[in-house]
């Protein structure tokens, strides 16, 4: 990371130095990687201190870094893609479907907001798998899928009763429905406390949440509600007008 004279700058310091630590972290850094400290960077850029905050703050709100505690400033990976797309005819969940880990299912009556959209009976109870999920090792994403039982008949009576491998056991029946398409909304939401405490945010932390309901039939087979960090997705739009998430310096038409 070389040095740059910012005194001729006519726009804000801290703008034009984050723009330069930007190009930085594309070619000189890896993700995860541990940046030098703020005295050594504020001397390599003959900045104050705080100027360099002001940077690394905007950054950090931008999702290209993290501050870890113990740790110190990280480059944060790549953003997460999750196109939002009524085209798709697949369980991918607008990724990779082995970048979500089953954490459990249980079977209870869903929230009447739910309960609405699946249509099924008030007192129903359906299956409710918690999945995470994860890239680079990090958890950027936890879900609750609600899946009525009329849309797994099939799962055995003798599978376990919760637990990650119950999940995988719905979750295996499910995936064996033709899909006939995907309905999906996005909306900027708080985290909640359990879902804060997965994707080590604070609880009230920002986050997407990206409700789908999955189609078969003419009837909803599923719903999903999963919550992503904030600052590891962004919204674009696609030359179709499909909305769509997509990772940091990529664009990808929905699917």
């Amino acid at each position: 990371m070389g040095t740059t004279q910012l005194e001729t700058v006519q726009e804000p310091k801290y703008w034009h130095l984050k723009t330069v630590l930007s190009e930085a972290l594309d070619s000189d850094f890896a993700v995860g990687e541990i940046l030098p400290n703020e005295r050594e960077l504020a001397a390599r850029f003959g900045v104050a201190r705080a100027t360099l905050r002001q940077a690394l703050e905007q950054l950090e709100l931008e999702g290209r870094l993290q501050r870890r505690r113990g740790v110190g400033t990280t480059v944060a990976p790549p953003r997460v893609g999750v196109a939002v797309s009524t085209a798709q005819r697949d369980w991918s969940d607008g990724g990779a479907v082995e970048a979500w880990q089953p954490v459990d299912c249980t079977t209870a009556v869903a929230p009447a907001s739910v309960v609405a959209m699946l249509d099924v009976d008030g007192d129903e109870p359906v299956h409710i798998v918690r999945r995470i999920r994860v890239t680079h090792g990090q958890a950027v994403a936890a879900e609750l899928l609600y899946v009525p039982s009329s849309s797994v008949p099939e799962l055995s009576a003798i599978d376990a009763p919760s637990g990650p491998a119950r999940a995988r056991g719905v979750l295996r029946e499910l995936h064996r429905l033709g899909l006939d398409g995907q309905d999906r909304s996005v909306e900027l939401g708080s985290a909640r406390v359990d879902d804060a405490k997965e994707l080590d945010r604070l609880p009230g932390a920002p986050v997407l949440v990206v409700t789908t309901r999955y189609l078969v039939a003419g009837g909803t087979a599923a719903l999903s509600v999963a919550t992503y960090r904030a600052d590891t997705c962004r919204l674009t739009f696609g030359d179709s007008g499909d909305l769509e998430i997509s990772h940091h310096g990529q664009e990808r038409q929905a699917s």
